[in-house]
């Protein structure tokens, strides 16, 4: 590195198993910029101290760990995260907070103190500082499901995203029907926004053997065939309506699909079970939790296809990871959706459980259909990678501290790049 290099700092101040795929997308971007070896960057990756060992392994090249300490709140997070009946009570501490703090957090001066020309902000909470930004919001998910949040977590979210948005130089979205959606509500001008794909985090992944397949058959007791959803249990996921479906199945039908379910479990779990209960499906359905890269890797090669549900994201990175993997998918027709499977997927309204039921029954019963699917999700999935991500991100970081551009970057910094 020469004295005057770039110096980049990226947000991975998570901890492991408690934010979906943004964690997932923090690594595919430490994979990413540990390709680039033929620019004078060097990229930080801002972690908690202690909770850097799920990043560890996919970093190299010019990526580094940036330790920073803990706050107050983030100590009080950690620990509930270790008690998930706690979860209530952490958001009536939170409410209680925001009545009579309504302040953003401030930077601490780690960034300031490692010498930061671009803070990267890669999820929706960050922090205010003078060091130029991008900022990535991943979804407006509290403005068209707003029964999904209190009152006061849809003011806390309306603040940061109004806040750190104008804070920042850019703001990043992995899809163009995002671009429009922040465009339109927050509002902010479109030259700001500017469209970044997401490349599927599986690969950064190790690719598994048979000898670890057949093990993830055994560790989670799969059935010779099955359906897969990997999400977090939140509301939006869409997992009642999805059992809904099921049971009609198996009324109308006497079709009984086993469904595994991957992702961490949320207050919202509790309702999920209870459904399961009523519909008989306790011994149909199975949640298995959060679950290693490896054994992702697994039940996607194992399953008969994905079904997504979900009815609202703001890029569905398991969408990718399917596609990649010739994962045949049955998935929401929301906007984003659409965008990232054209014709590689059956659609469905999410709303609608005797939709999802026909969509899924289609696609269980027709191999034929399935290979379409799988072949098309493959090429779709070629356009993205990790290194090309980091490439267009390195571009908009020189652009943004006012340093030279290839003719790479001026490329990759066409709308039509992406």
């Amino acid at each position: 590195m020469t004295p005057n290099h770039l110096r980049i700092c990226i947000d991975g101040r998570l901890l492991t198993g408690q934010s979906g795929g943004v964690e997932q997308a923090i690594v595919g971007l430490a994979s990413g910029f540990s390709q680039l070896n033929d620019g004078d960057e060097e990229y930080l990756f801002l972690v908690y101290v202690d909770e850097s060992d799920w990043l560890r392994p996919y970093m190299g090249g010019p990526c580094k760990l940036l330790p920073a300490p803990y706050k107050t709140l983030q100590k009080v997070r950690r620990l509930v995260n270790s008690f998930p009946q706690a979860s209530s009570l952490f958001r009536v501490l939170t409410k209680f907070r925001m009545n009579f703090v309504m302040k953003l957090p401030v930077s601490d001066g780690t960034i300031e103190s490692a010498r930061v020309d671009i803070m990267h902000f890669t999820f929706q909470s960050a922090f205010k500082t003078d060091v130029p930004s991008i900022y990535h919001p991943w979804d407006l998910q509290h403005v068209h499901l707003p029964s999904f949040f209190a009152e006061h977590e849809r003011f806390i979210r309306d603040l940061k995203f109004r806040s750190y948005c104008d804070q920042a130089q850019m703001v990043s979205v992995a899809s163009w029907w995002m671009k429009k959606e922040i465009v339109k509500h927050l509002p902010l001008s479109g030259h700001k926004v500017k469209v970044i794909p997401m490349a599927p985090p599986i690969d950064s992944y190790p690719v598994p053997t048979d000898q670890d397949l057949e093990a993830s058959r055994i560790r989670f007791n799969l059935p010779e065939s099955f359906l897969f959803y990997p999400a977090k249990t939140w509301g939006h996921k869409n997992h009642l309506r999805l059992c809904e479906a099921l049971a009609l199945l198996r009324q109308h039908y006497g079709l009984a699909l086993p469904l595994i379910c991957s992702g961490g479990t949320t207050p919202f779990f509790s309702k999920i079970q209870n459904c399961l209960r009523e519909l008989n499906l306790l011994s149909q359905v199975k949640f298995i939790g959060f679950v290693s890269p490896l054994d992702l890797q697994c039940l996607y090669r194992l399953c008969r296809f994905m079904v997504f549900p979900s009815k609202y994201e703001g890029w569905g990175l398991p969408i990718t990871e399917a596609m990649r993997l010739g994962v045949p998918i049955a998935c929401s027709n929301i906007p984003v959706l659409k965008e990232q499977v054209d014709d590689a997927a059956l659609l469905f309204d999410p709303e609608d459980p005797q939709r999802i039921a026909d969509t899924m029954r289609r696609l269980w019963a027709d191999e034929d259909l399935r290979h379409v699917l799988s072949k098309r999700g493959m090429e779709y999935a070629s356009r993205y990678s990790w290194e090309k991500t980091a490439r267009i991100f390195r571009a908009h970081y020189r652009e943004i501290a006012g340093r030279p551009l290839t003719k790479e970057d001026q490329w990759l910094l066409r709308d039509d790049c992406v």
